[in-house]
C-alpha cells in the first residue's frame, strides 16, 4: 500500500514537472480587453473625462482599479489554477462603462460648443451695433480702441471654441463685456440726448421757429443738424439748399465752455462776415448767446466746469471741408462755404440742434442694444 501511494506521488510530481514545462513557455493570455481599457482609459483622459462627467470617471476609475486588482491576484496563481473569465467579463463591464462616458462626455462637449456659439454671436451682434453707433458721432474714436480689443477677444474665442478648448474661450468670452461695457460708458451720456423724446421736441421747436421767422421775413435762415451732418438753408420758408458738413472733435456734445470742442447747440446768428480765414472764408456766430451764459453758470456752481475754465467763444461756420475739423465750428467744403457766404448776411438766423427727427440715425440702431 505504501509502495503504492510513492508511486502516485511519483507521478502526480512527474505530470506537474510536465504541466510546468507545457505552460511555463504558454501560459494563459491575459484577456485582450485589458489592453482596451488601457488604451480606453488614455483616451477618457484625453477628452476630459474628471471635467465633462466628473462622477461617471470617478465611478469608472474606481472599477478599473478594482479590475486591475482581480487580474494581480489571478496572474499570481500558479499557471494551472488560473481562471481569467471573471476578470475578463469585469474589464468588459469597465469598457462599456467606459463608452457610455465618451459618449456623455461628446454630447457635453456639443453642448457647451453650442453655448460658446451663441455667445459668440451675441457679442458679434453687439459689437457690430456698437461700432455702428461710434460711426455716427465723432466721439466714437474713444470707443473704438474698447471695442477693438473686444474683437481681438472674441476672434480668439472662437478659434479655441472651433480647436475645443473650451475652458479657455469661456475665459476669453468672460473679458469681453469689460470692453463693451467701457464703450457703452463713454459714448452713452451722448447717444441718449438723440433717442431722447423730449430733447428732440425742444430742438424741433427752435427749427420750426427759425423756419417761421423766415417764412414772414422772406429771408434766409439755416438750420444746422448734428446727427445728419447738414447745414440747411431756408428762404422764406422753403428749403433752399442743404449741405454736408463738418463739425468739433468732441461735436455731437452740447458745448459747456471753452476748450471741449463741443459744437453748440441753441438758436443763434451770423454777427460777422470773414472774407479771409484760417479755413478760406468764415461767418462767425454770436456764441455764446444768454442761453449758453446761464447754462455755464449753473454748470460753474455745481462744479461740473473748473474755476479757472472760461465759456469760449470764436465758433464759426467756415471752410475747410473735412480737414477743417476744429475745435467746435462746423466745417463746409470751400466751394460751399463761397457759395454760402455771398447768399447770407450779418443778422441772418443760425439754429444749431442734434437731430430733428425722433427717429434718426442713432435711436434706430440703439433699439438694438
Amino acid at each position: 500500500m505504501r509502495f503504492v501511494l510513492i508511486r502516485f506521488m511519483i507521478k502526480t510530481v512527474i505530470l506537474l514537472i510536465g504541466f510546468s514545462i507545457l505552460y511555463g513557455c504558454n501560459t494563459l493570455p491575459v484577456p485582450p480587453e485589458v489592453r482596451e481599457t488601457t488604451l480606453q482609459e488614455h483616451a477618457l483622459w484625453r477628452a476630459g473625462g474628471d471635467i465633462y462627467a466628473p462622477e461617471e470617471y470617478k465611478s469608472y476609475k474606481s472599477a478599473l482599479r478594482t479590475a486591475k486588482d482581480h487580474l494581480i491576484t489571478e496572474s499570481a496563481k500558479f499557471v494551472l489554477f488560473r481562471n481569467y473569465e471573471p476578470v475578463q467579463t469585469e474589464f468588459k463591464d469597465v469598457l462599456l462603462q467606459g463608452e457610455g462616458i465618451l459618449k456623455k462626455i461628446q454630447e457635453q462637449k456639443q453642448i457647451i460648443s453650442s453655448n460658446l456659439a451663441n455667445q459668440i454671436a451675441f457679442f458679434q451682434n453687439r459689437i457690430e451695433t456698437l461700432k455702428k453707433l461710434t460711426s455716427l458721432i465723432n466721439e466714437g474714436r474713444l470707443s473704438r480702441q474698447q471695442l477693438i480689443k473686444a474683437e481681438l477677444l472674441l476672434s480668439e474665442a472662437q478659434l479655441l471654441n472651433k480647436k475645443g478648448q473650451y475652458m479657455d474661450a469661456e475665459k476669453k468670452l468672460k473679458e469681453i463685456p469689460e470692453y463693451t461695457a467701457g464703450a457703452i460708458e463713454t459714448i452713452l451720456p451722448i447717444l441718449n440726448r438723440y433717442a431722447d423724446k423730449a430733447q428732440i421736441t425742444k430742438w424741433r421747436a427752435w427749427v420750426n421757429d427759425t423756419i417761421e421767422k423766415s417764412k414772414k421775413t422772406g429771408d434766409y435762415s439755416i438750420i444746422v443738424s448734428k446727427i445728419d451732418k447738414k447745414l440747411i438753408l431756408y428762404k422764406g420758408g422753403k428749403l433752399y439748399k442743404s449741405y454736408n458738413v463738418e463739425l468739433g472733435k468732441n461735436g455731437f456734445k452740447d458745448k459747456l465752455h471753452a476748450g471741449d470742442m463741443a459744437t453748440p447747440e441753441g438758436k443763434y446768428q451770423i454777427i460777422k462776415k470773414l472774407p479771409k480765414s484760417r479755413f478760406y472764408k468764415a461767418l462767425l456766430i454770436n456764441y455764446p448767446n444768454e442761453d449758453d451764459r446761464r447754462q455755464f453758470a449753473v454748470a460753474k456752481r455745481k462744479g461740473i466746469i473748473p474755476p479757472r475754465v472760461g465759456i469760449g467763444g470764436l465758433i464759426e461756420i467756415h471752410g475747410g471741408g473735412k480737414e477743417g475739423m476744429t475745435y467746435g465750428c462746423i466745417a463746409m467744403e470751400n466751394h460751399q462755404i463761397a457759395e454760402l457766404f455771398e447768399l447770407v448776411g450779418a443778422g441772418t438766423p443760425v439754429t444749431i440742434v442734434g437731430a430733428i427727427e425722433y427717429e434718426n440715425n442713432i435711436s434706430f440702431v440703439m433699439k438694438e442694444l
